[in-house]
């Protein structure tokens, strides 16, 4: 049996600007509309679909994106030249750093939400172990 993750679904205040920013700085697009939903699709064919969300405390949710060295500095530096805030954990300690678990990179950084995003280019458990 082969199982795929296909799509999930992800609260927004505006779905426009939060889909707009993660497509900017993850270097994808925003797709059409579908129904209330406005997606960014991964180059695996997952797509994040936004929707807009009256509560005014949307609970954080944790999005992780498994990246190349290349896409890696390409995003990072998309991430520093906005001015975001970058952690090299997902406790938010280390402000200003990444980290290298697994022998890879990876750092955090938050969405228009507070949506706690990440980048990494090794999967956890894949390699060597030093933060």
């Amino acid at each position: 049996m082969s199982v795929e993750l296909n799509h999930t679904i992800v609260a927004a205040h505006d779905k426009r600007a939060s889909a707009r920013f993660l497509a900017d700085v993850l270097g994808l697009e925003t797709g059409r509309p579908f129904g209330p939903f406005l997606p960014v699709e991964t180059h695996n064919g997952v797509t994040l679909d936004y929707v807009e969300a009256d509560e005014a405390d949307i609970p954080p949710q944790h999005y992780a994106f498994l990246v190349s060295e290349t896409d890696f500095d390409a995003i990072f530096a998309r991430i520093k030249a906005a001015g975001l805030t970058y952690w090299a954990d997902p406790s938010h300690s280390r402000p200003g750093e990444i980290n290298h678990n697994d022998g890879g990179r990876g750092t955090y950084f938050d969405d228009p939400n507070g949506h706690n995003m990440e980048i990494l280019t090794r999967p956890y458990g894949s390699g060597d172990p030093t933060p």
